[in-house]
């Protein structure tokens, strides 16, 4: 089922749709009739504006049909085009950030009802990877953001120095996914500078984080415990944060499945800070600045 708000947004538009059709082939033709009447009747006696107070369009027909073409739009944009969405958290740091907002776009994965998520048409699948929107597979109701690592048929290797090895389907080499350290990184946590490093994915160059001293939580991973391999099901995607060790991701919960998808994540529109001191009044809840060089593309 689809989130309160898409539900909310198709059933305005059924109303105000059905309301405006109404109104234009049934109560309309009837108003015009009443007016030609009254024309008759009062010969060239009474002016046009006079007329039109003899069947008047009532307001709360008028406003929803007005309101239709309008809301109507927005259904379209959002359901099948682009939605967008806000980062609450720092899993997928540092390619995002919390206080971003992203567009998704709605149509890379196939085109799926804003109700009930069936499938209409097919239009393309993840890529090794590629940023994704999906519903949290333990609960559908929350939209998570990771990135694509494993694709059907993929087994994925996670080692004990957090480095990622996919053997592709088909193929029994697993290969190490190239990673490259950065000097400099200005991303830490309590105390301890994470380090950062390149990462290539696929046709994908991005950024993870790792934090030094944690160690790799093997005992949580499923569904074997203590066994940090995987081989994806068909329909199904292995997903990860960016930010490797503050991720909840399909080494602990599991696998993503098709049906699941909402869309690929193609842009920052805008980036708030949120970052205060200690003795600021403001409510946590308001921006305190605009990270205008974060806005545009992402990897």
């Amino acid at each position: 089922m689809a989130n309160t708000f898409s539900f909310i947004l198709v059933l305005a538009t059924l109303i105000t749709g059905i309301i405006w059709a109404l109104d234009k082939f049934i109560w309309a033709p009837k108003r015009q009739l009443k007016i030609e009447a009254a024309a008759a009747n009062a010969g060239d006696q009474v002016d046009a504006k006079t007329l039109q107070a003899v069947a008047p369009q009532p307001s709360w027909v008028e406003s929803a049909s007005s309101m239709f073409p309008v809301i109507a739009l927005i259904m379209v944009f959002r359901s099948f085009i682009y939605e967008p969405f806000q980062i609450p958290s720092g899993s997928m740091m540092p390619t995002l950030l919390v206080g971003d907002f992203i567009l998704v776009e709605k149509f890379a994965y196939g085109l799926k009802d804003p109700v009930f998520r069936h499938q209409m048409v097919e239009t393309g699948e993840p890529e090794r990877g590629d940023i994704v929107v999906f519903k949290y597979p333990p609960q559908p109701n929350i939209d998570y953001i990771k990135r694509v690592v494993g694709l059907p048929g993929d087994t994925v290797r996670y080692s004990a120095h957090k480095q990622i090895c996919v053997a592709a389907k088909g193929s029994n080499e697993c290969k190490p996914v190239p990673l490259t350290e950065m000097t400099d990184s200005e991303f830490s946590q309590g105390m301890t500078r994470l380090v950062q490093f390149n990462e290539q994915l696929g046709e994908h160059e991005h950024q993870i984080l790792v934090h030094p001293l944690k160690r790799d939580r093997t005992l949580a991973y499923q569904p074997r415990p203590g066994v940090s391999e995987w081989v994806v099901p068909q329909g199904q995607y292995f997903v990860m944060g960016d930010n490797r060790d503050n991720s909840a991701d399909s080494r602990y919960w599991g696998f993503v499945p098709e049906a699941n998808l909402v869309g690929k994540a193609v842009g920052i529109w805008i980036s708030f800070e949120f970052e205060r001191g200690a003795d600021s009044a403001l409510p946590s809840w308001i921006p305190t600045g605009v990270r205008f060089s974060r806005i545009g593309g992402i990897n």
